[in-house]
């Protein structure tokens, strides 16, 4: 893992604490965020929006890429067994209805994301923005096209694409204006 890490190095730094115990409590911390992240709309225009991309932001930028991964996996798995972590609730038929797609590319972002961190995409602001904007094409992509395929692509861009760009790049801006000015902070500590 790159030394350049934001949050999983620091925390690490503190002597005595057990690796195995703090990565479980990481991944619990990362799907108690996910879960609220859903539950919480935000007022906005032209649809409210969750939080819920922006967690998976900071996931992604401060965990391992392994670590990443388990996180979102675990998310899937509690929602599965009928937790209610979704948006709406929770069971299985979240993993095969309309925001499956949606759910599945958070995944593959988190990981891509803390891949291009442990690469340095995110120490600087041009760079974050890049990352990020990836991210969200990817979490889109896989959304728009599990979606298309159960109510039409031209649907499926109208609903589940369009109404969101203004808070996904609401989202990017405010994870952009965190990410790189927390890494700095903590590197000149």
């Amino acid at each position: 893992m790159n030394k350049n890490r934001i949050l999983i190095n620091e925390i690490k730094n503190f002597n005595g604490i057990n690796s195995a115990y703090l990565n479980v409590a990481l991944v619990l911390i990362g799907t108690l965020l996910l879960a609220i992240s859903a539950k919480v709309q935000v007022p906005f225009w032209p649809v409210p929006m969750t939080m819920q991309t922006f967690v998976v932001f900071l996931i992604g930028t401060t965990y391992s890429i392994r670590l990443s991964f388990i996180t979102l996996i675990i998310y899937l798995f509690e929602g599965a067994l009928g937790l209610p972590v979704f948006a709406s609730g929770g069971g299985i038929a979240y993993l095969s209805g309309p925001t499956a797609g949606y759910l599945y590319g958070m995944t593959i972002s988190a990981v891509l994301i803390s891949y291009l961190a442990n690469k340095g995409f995110t120490l600087t602001y041009v760079k974050t923005i890049i990352t990020l904007l990836v991210a969200s094409i990817i979490i889109f992509a896989f959304g728009i096209i599990y979606l298309g395929s159960i109510i039409g692509y031209e649907k499926a861009i109208q609903v589940g694409l369009l109404p969101f760009i203004p808070s996904e790049i609401f989202k990017i801006a405010l994870a952009v204006a965190i990410i790189p000015t927390l890494h700095n902070f903590v590197k000149n500590k």
